[in-house]
């Protein structure tokens, strides 16, 4: 047998209008036709299993995957009944939704799989099995999406059902079900007055299908946090199935895209996307997420922002790191440069300050944005007992930390005039640490000052304090 692999990828949305409507809408009819285009393709690409992540199908004790082999029902939505019901019966690859259930254990997750007769299969699927797959020959598996999960969890979530296509031989179809933007319309609407709820969603929608379509899946992944707060509606489940997504095709940035359709849906952005493996030329991708392969149960969800409160407070206690002080939101005052692209502080300081034509930045260790794990791991666990760590991984996520800092601030590492290194153990790490900073801001030149001290407020072996020279 030969090795499984994804073979294609397609975004949809989730709304019936698709199905029960498309005539009352121009737009709502080229999303349909963008759905049967993407059937075809599907067809064409000789697939032998669909797997569907859905935004619609919530859960929030770990995740769920549908295991009735024939899961037959009435599709009536919530909100549009009106339109009408649609009659379902799938094909589910029972076999493959247990083996899932049982990769997803063995990496740590919360799992189950569900096989109740009359379980109600969510609008998203429902759409998109009906028009991926309208005579069922393909076998489809159905995973909820987890209101709780952040990107390491949806991340092993993406790497153990590829275990299982790789394992079984399958050519696969990842399927996301989702809106991009997700704001709708409150009351009901002609459909010949549908449109994009707000602008500043219509723009981040497009900005999410240029990436699509020049294959950055990983780049949409990572700006997801970025929209999240931009779009204005506080959903966390929004942005997650591009996170699995680009897990599912490696987070990788040179795929090959296209968009079928862009279209509202009542007010909602809604796209039929097709993701193509093959590469496409472009340059890869810049993962700046811990490479998780197991999950361990920390969580650090979509953090929530008021926008309209602009003005400078005392920076709120956000979550309990997993070993060590509590994280921050980063102070905001007058000069101040924070960032979503580096780790939350340890205390009330933003992570940079601007004055005059310098910027001085607090200081700066290994631990990632969203995850706060510690590449190269923590030099001690929670008890206090030491662990074996690597001192180069951990220098190199420094450099990278201090370069989303310096590049929000509109700056760049050239200008970079000084830095100030904290090491925990100099005798065991200036070696590791001092290679690193000859491959990287060696090659700049700033002054440094290497000291050693007896500890960090978290379990990292090196922090550094730097400044940069804006310019006249």
């Amino acid at each position: 047998m030969s090795e499984g692999s994804v073979v294609g990828s397609f975004v949809v949305p989730v709304h019936p209008h698709t199905v029960l409507a498309p005539n009352q809408n121009e737009g709502w009819q080229r999303l349909r036709d963008a759905f049967d285009e993407a059937a075809q393709t599907i067809k064409d690409l000789d697939a032998d299993l669909l797997v569907i992540y859905s935004t619609t199908w919530p859960s929030i004790i770990g995740h769920q995957i549908q295991s009735d082999p024939n899961p037959e029902w009435v599709m009536v939505d919530h909100d549009f009944h009106d339109l009408g019901s649609i009659e379902y019966s799938f094909n589910i690859d029972q076999e493959f939704a247990h083996a899932w259930d049982d990769a997803n254990k063995k990496r740590g997750l919360q799992s189950r799989c569900v096989n109740y007769k009359g379980f109600p299969i969510d609008v998203g699927s429902v759409v998109a099995l009906t028009l991926l797959n309208p005579d069922n020959a393909i076998p489809a598996v159905i995973v909820s999406s987890n209101m709780y999960a952040n990107r390491s969890e949806t991340t092993v979530l993406a790497k153990s059902c590829l275990d299982v296509i790789k394992s079984q031989g399958r050519r696969a179809v990842a399927v996301t079900a989702m809106s991009l933007s997700n704001r709708m319309f409150t009351d009901f609407i002609k459909p010949e007055d549908d449109k994009i709820h707000s602008l500043k969603d219509d723009e981040w929608n497009l900005k999410i299908l240029e990436f699509l379509k020049q294959g950055r899946l990983e780049d949409v992944g990572q700006l997801s946090r970025t929209i999240q707060r931009q779009i204005r509606v506080q959903k966390v489940v929004a942005f997650k199935p591009m996170w699995w997504l680009s897990a599912m095709n490696g987070n990788r940035n040179d795929l090959s895209g296209k968009v079928l359709a862009y279209e509202p849906i009542h007010g909602a952005g809604g796209a039929v996307v097709s993701i193509d493996p093959t590469p496409s030329g472009a340059g890869d991708k810049e993962y700046d997420e811990d490479d998780v392969e197991y999950f361990h149960g920390e969580r650090g969800v979509l953090d929530t922002i008021d926008e309209n409160d602009t003005g400078a407070q005392q920076s709120p206690v956000v979550e309990q790191a997993s070993s060590g002080p509590s994280l921050w939101e980063p102070t905001e005052a007058e000069g101040s440069v924070n960032t979503d692209a580096a780790p939350k502080p340890v205390g009330a300081y933003p992570h940079a300050r601007k004055v005059g034509n310098m910027l001085f930045l607090s200081g700066v260790g290994p631990r990632q944005p969203g995850t706060n794990a510690i590449p190269g791991g923590p030099i001690h666990d929670e008890d206090g007992e030491p662990l074996d760590y690597d001192i180069e991984a951990q220098t190199h996520a420094v450099v990278n930390n201090v370069k989303r800092i310096v590049e929000e601030a509109g700056a760049s590492m050239d200008q970079v005039v000084d830095v100030t290194t904290f090491l925990v153990d100099m005798k065991r790490d200036f070696k590791g640490y001092n290679d690193v900073w000859a491959e990287t801001l060696g090659k700049i030149g700033p002054t440094r000052t290497t000291l050693a001290i007896d500890a960090l407020p978290t379990p990292i072996a090196v922090e550094m304090k730097v400044i940069v020279h804006l310019g006249e």
